[in-house]
């Protein structure tokens, strides 16, 4: 058996790229249009690891999706957390729980999917202004 990804439906696919490339800097792995099915899927991964995608799925016809509370969340581990999440803010995206510890923080994807980000090895050295960060919203 072999893992192979996770699904996930989105609303808008140009503002979902935005945020899972430009942002969180996965990148496109491969990308299908089904006219027939009226839907685009969208493969990312990080940088090095296609192993595990991402799958976007995005329907032509529009639908309201509620989040379910069995699905918890994607996690990926950085290099540097601090550096990810300034990029992240730099990219408008709302850091809902910074991290303080300098090992783990989690934000939320345009439709509402929590991502966990953690320090690659050791935490790093709690450092501002990141230590003294409130927690906002929910992830």
């Amino acid at each position: 058996m072999k893992y192979l990804h996770t699904m996930v439906r989105v609303t808008n696919l140009d503002e979902s790229l935005k945020f899972y490339c430009d942002a969180l800097g996965l990148r496109e792995v491969r990308r299908t249009e089904n006219e027939k099915g009226r839907f685009t899927l969208v493969y990312l991964a990080a940088p090095g690891d296609d192993a595990a995608q991402v799958e976007l799925t995005y329907n032509w016809d529009p639908e309201e999706y509620k989040i379910a509370r069995a699905f918890g969340h994607l996690a990926y581990e950085v290099d540097d957390i601090y550096a990810a999440c300034q990029r992240l803010m730099d990219h408008g995206v709302t850091i809902n729980r910074p991290p303080r510890d300098g090992y783990m923080a989690f934000i939320r994807s345009p439709d509402r999917i929590s991502i966990e980000l953690l320090q690659k090895g050791a935490a790093l050295p709690r450092q501002e202004p990141w230590a003294s960060m409130p927690n906002v919203g929910e992830w």
